[in-house]
């Protein structure tokens, strides 16, 4: 048994919803003013079909709607019947067709143009002939529509006019999806008395996180994003959000996350009131191999960065990935997001497939000076007084490339060496050598050109 209420216009549709879960977990919302519901199994409750749309009918009423309330052994047929009579409509099991013959033609579009869970389902064209057709061939209720032979419709038709008539029958076309309430996951805690500092907030964010984090295994879901909102005692509300690369919901994780984050990011003052709040996601799926090397988790990693972003402060910690620019050494700041490589050698993606590693070249963080001799145009040997580095007599070389940026920046910018930021916009002007030593080295050479001084910028392996 399926109900339906079609509340007047100007109706809130929420108030309707509310009304709607009251008496069953099973809805469907098929418009702003049109619910359908499952009232199988109501009867122990409040009684016959009658006495469960007399109830909804009133509870609406509570709530300041005026609805239209129809009881029949399907949703088509009630929905059909609450557009059509007003007040209480009660078709017994196995009626659905007798009751729905007298109707009109015209509602079939009313209820054709309503897809599932309110989403609007627009009338094409052939649905706009099919329904001309019926008026044409002299069809003027529903009775009529389902008495025709469904062969013949389906040969004038075709599958969208047999449709149509099953509808007019009173079948519903699918099986009725629930609507899924909105839920949100978050906790909140009102303080007796103003704390002022992390270690008593840490107490709060426990109490908190472990509720929020039951909550989100018992819907198997992960926080994609972190939200603290901490109200403070000057009416200010001091917010953050953490996304995290990963979807997680161990207490303790998110917990440590929160108070590192705040120990760089303070309130300031004390706080009276704690919300915290997820973006929820899909929980992970983990698949171990027994081939490859574990990677460490998601909340050890997470953790791990938190603390080192702490110490070392926001934008310093991370994977340094390409940005396009021709300077040399210049790299962006990421997050850090290690990848499984497959364990064979090779670097790859989320794919499985990678490319094998020729030729790398291990840059160093700060250039290294070194002493350069020359002879006739080309480097014949390197010194340095960098520990690890061996100079020597150079075997080979290849070169010089030279490359210049950013000097329209000169008077506005200072100058440096490239090398030492791959993020200031400062110019360049140098040259390039690859060179091989006499002790088998292969080092990434470059000269400055406006002071002409030469440096090592790293090595090739």
């Amino acid at each position: 048994m399926f109900g339906a209420l079609y509340a007047a216009a100007g109706s809130d549709p929420a108030q309707l919803v509310d009304v709607a879960r009251e008496f069953s977990p099973r809805i469907d919302v098929c418009g702003p003013r049109e619910i359908t519901l499952d009232v199988s199994g109501l009867e122990r409750l409040f009684g016959d079909a009658r006495t469960i749309a007399g109830e909804l009918r009133r509870t609406a009423a509570d709530h300041g709607l005026q609805v239209r309330v129809a009881m029949a052994g399907s949703r088509t047929a009630a929905r059909l019947l609450a557009r059509h009579r007003a007040g209480l409509t009660i078709v017994d099991a196995g009626d659905d067709a007798a009751a729905l013959a007298p109707l009109p033609l015209e509602l079939l579009p009313q209820v054709r143009g309503c897809g599932p869970s309110g989403s609007p389902q627009e009338i094409d064209d052939t649905d706009a002939d099919i329904c001309a057709s019926f008026r044409r061939w002299g069809l003027r209720s529903l009775g009529e529509v389902a008495a025709l032979p469904p062969a013949d419709v389906a040969a004038r038709l075709g599958q969208a006019g047999v449709q149509w008539q099953r509808l007019a029958r009173g079948e519903d076309p699918a099986p009725l999806v629930p609507a899924v309430p909105e839920e949100r996951f978050e906790q909140a805690l009102d303080l007796e008395w103003p704390i002022d500092g992390l270690e008593p907030l840490s107490f709060v964010l426990g109490r908190l996180m472990d509720p929020l984090s039951a909550h989100l295994e018992r819907r198997d879901r992960g926080a994609a994003v972190l939200h603290v909102r901490l109200h403070l005692v000057s009416k200010a509300v001091h917010e953050r959000s953490l996304e995290l690369p990963a979807p997680m919901r161990d207490a303790r994780t998110l917990r440590t996350l929160v108070l590192l984050d705040l120990e760089s990011h303070p309130p300031a003052a004390a706080v009276d009131r704690v919300v915290v709040a997820v973006d929820p996601t899909p929980a992970r799926v983990l698949q171990y191999s027994l081939l490859t090397r574990p990677l460490p988790s998601p909340e050890q990693v997470s953790t791990l960065m938190a603390r080192l972003t702490a110490l070392m402060g926001e934008g310093r910690c991370g994977s340094p990935g390409l940005v396009d620019s021709w300077r040399p050494g210049a790299f962006d700041m990421r997050p850090f997001a290690p990848v499984d490589g497959g364990g064979d050698g090779r670097v790859g993606g989320e794919g499985g497939e990678g490319k094998a590693l020729v030729v790398a070249l291990r840059r160093f963080r700060f250039a290294v000076p070194a002493r350069v001799q020359v002879e006739d145009g080309r480097p014949v040997r390197v010194a340095t007084e960098r520990r690890g580095i061996n100079g020597g007599r150079i075997e080979k070389a290849a070169g010089p490339w030279r490359t210049s940026g950013e000097w329209w920046n000169a008077e506005s910018g200072g100058s440096g060496r490239s090398g030492e930021s791959g993020r200031e916009n400062t110019p360049w002007d140098r040259d390039e050598w690859d060179v091989t030593v006499s002790d088998g080295a292969t080092y990434r050479l470059f000269r400055e050109r406006d002071v002409n001084a030469w440096f090592i910028d790293g090595v090739l392996d």
